[in-house]
């Protein structure tokens, strides 16, 4: 069955309907949420949470777009609330950790130099990216890091594509104006 007849099925409390949205999508929740949360326990916490939303709000569903699009959407804005908790958590305790970002370097097969010298502007272009409006900030994500077209992330953002770029340059802009501070 398509997504649609099952978000219609799972709104009208078809609970077979809603496992089967759940169990289809669990994956793409759960790398989404890896993508955008660098702690990988915070990021299983924001998909549970995403799709726990999911079951929650199906209701919510209306069909003008892809199921898909709704899911990541709802996923998107659940990372981004639960990223707001750490920050202020991480506020809180006055630290930040740095070596969860490069747990995996190994997989991304950097010599020894990029490694120290990533690892040296990981903390600040965490907190460049926290920085950043939400809607540049997660732009910036889609495109930089998932390598999303702007037209996919237009349609996942239902916004106009020339907005995406515009949200794309000025976020790409000020990461750079905060990474430069922090070089010089």
């Amino acid at each position: 069955m398509s997504d649609v007849v099952l978000a219609s099925r799972a709104k009208d409390g078809d609970p077979a309907a809603v496992d089967v949205l759940v169990t289809r999508h669990e994956g793409r929740v759960r790398r989404l949420a890896q993508s955008l949360i660098a702690d990988p326990d915070d990021a299983q916490d924001a998909a549970q949470e995403a799709l726990a939303r999911l079951v929650d709000r199906i209701g919510s569903y209306r069909g003008d777009a892809a199921f898909s699009t709704w899911l990541h959407r709802l996923t998107v804005n659940v990372c981004t609330d639960v990223g707001r908790r750490l920050t202020r958590r991480r506020r809180a305790e006055h630290s930040e950790p740095d070596e969860a970002v490069f747990e995996q370097s190994d997989r991304w097969h950097r010599s020894v130099h990029d490694l120290a010298l990533a690892r040296s502007l990981a903390p600040a272009l965490r907190r460049g990216l926290a920085a950043l409006p939400d809607r540049q900030r997660t732009v910036v994500i889609l495109k930089d890091v998932l390598s999303y077209s702007y037209e996919e992330i237009a349609e996942r953002l239902q916004l106009p594509v020339g907005t995406v770029k515009s949200h794309a340059h000025r976020g790409r802009r000020m990461l750079a104006e905060r990474l430069g501070k922090r070089a010089s």
